[in-house]
């Protein structure tokens, strides 16, 4: 299975952003494990993991942000483009930095808008940013005091507040089913 994607084709680029707490490493854990057994090579770039090793020394002002989302998208476009399924999961606060992604992957590009809303993301916040985001503890906090730029036209939008995870992955990975990117799976299983 592993040279299954390399002989049909190219990868993809599943790119969820949204607000911290909205649900974009919950669902994107839930997907990788369905997509491991369908789709056969998976890489996670999560956007707390690459700010630790590959954006270490990043801060948080527009321009660093800007690099830090250009660089995962450097690495997701590579591995797409050599037949890895991509999982990316990164607030991406900016439209322009995502557009700029998307024209690089190309049409293996998918936006995943994981929505809701900045009260239901600080109810969930467990690492309690939010609360220090409100207390002016933390500048340029996505959502806070920092502007987020919700995609326009993604191609999958969840809203995590009306819909539990289980469905919202379901509907991720239907996505992909609809444009044909684990029918490459299965076309090899049958040869």
């Amino acid at each position: 299975m592993d040279n299954v994607n390399g002989r049909y084709g190219r990868g993809f680029t599943l790119w969820f952003t949204g607000l911290s707490g909205a649900g974009k490493t919950t669902i994107a854990d839930i997907v990788e494990r369905e997509l491991r057994e369908k789709f056969g090579k998976i890489e996670v770039l999560d956007g707390d993991i690459v700010r630790t090793n590959l954006s270490k020394g990043l801060t948080f002002s527009r321009e660093d942000r800007d690099t830090n989302i250009l660089r995962i998208g450097f690495v997701a476009n590579l591995l797409t483009r050599n037949g890895v399924g991509v999982i990316v999961s990164a607030i991406s606060p900016f439209k322009a930095a995502r557009d700029q992604v998307r024209r690089e992957i190309g049409d293996d590009f998918i936006e995943v808008f994981v929505d809701a809303p900045v009260e239901v993301c600080a109810e969930r916040d467990v690492k309690g940013l939010y609360k220090k985001a409100y207390s002016g503890e933390i500048e340029q906090f996505t959502g806070v005091s920092d502007p987020y730029e919700a995609p326009a036209a993604a191609e999958l939008h969840i809203h995590t507040d009306e819909e539990d995870k289980e469905d919202s992955a379901r509907r991720v990975v239907a996505k992909l089913e609809e444009l044909g990117y684990l029918s490459r799976v299965e076309e090899y299983n049958r040869a």
